[in-house]
């Protein structure tokens, strides 16, 4: 069985704090060194993410894909029914990893260069890299795993901090579905 992610990014953290403790972050080759490791393992995700994208666009696989997204959580909205392609959803899926990249380079940025903080430059070296190969994307894609259990798609969303996660589930149950295609709750094929 592996372990969790959630869990073995926990302690990579807690163990590249103890290691960031020893690093002479005062000597500036040191810091040009680490600072090399961070634009380095982030160039390595964008390579990624544009090979990802280049596969899946000769894949182009139009299968259509039918789930039912839950809605926000404390909002009185009804769940909604949302049809659209293999290839299309994993575009979408693609493009939120982009947002989560450049969100963590811009936070990345704020902290090192307008706070000062060096030691989570050591630590966003690893752990981004970490996530962009255990991505369902990757799995799928790149390491040529089945999409059958839990790479089936629609995808779980990763929870947050212990398991908690934003809103609901995706549904992709022929259940759930036909109660959204009866009620009228989306439906609309989405490009």
């Amino acid at each position: 069985m592996a372990l969790n992610p959630q869990i073995t990014n926990l302690v990579i953290i807690l163990g590249m704090m103890q290691v960031s403790k020893k690093i002479p972050f005062e000597d500036p080759q040191v810091l040009m060194a680490v600072r090399a490791l961070y634009i380095v393992s982030n160039l390595i995700i964008v390579a990624l993410n544009l090979y990802m994208m280049r596969v899946i666009n000769t894949k182009k696989d139009m299968t259509t894909l039918k789930y039912v997204e839950p809605a926000p959580m404390g909002s009185s909205e009804e769940p909604k029914l949302i049809t659209t392609t293999v290839h299309s959803y994993d575009l979408q899926q693609l493009r939120s990893g982009w947002k989560g990249l450049l969100m963590g380079v811009g936070m990345m940025g704020v902290m090192h260069l307008y706070m000062k903080y060096t030691n989570p430059l050591l630590i966003q070296s690893i752990i981004p890299l970490k996530g962009a190969f255990e991505s369902n994307l990757v799995k799928v894609h790149l390491f040529g795993q089945l999409a059958i259990g839990d790479l089936k798609r629609p995808w779980k969303a990763a929870g947050g901090m212990m398991g908690m996660g934003g809103g609901g589930e995706l549904k992709a149950d022929k259940k759930s579905i036909e109660e959204a295609e009866k009620a009228g709750r989306g439906g609309v094929k989405e490009e």
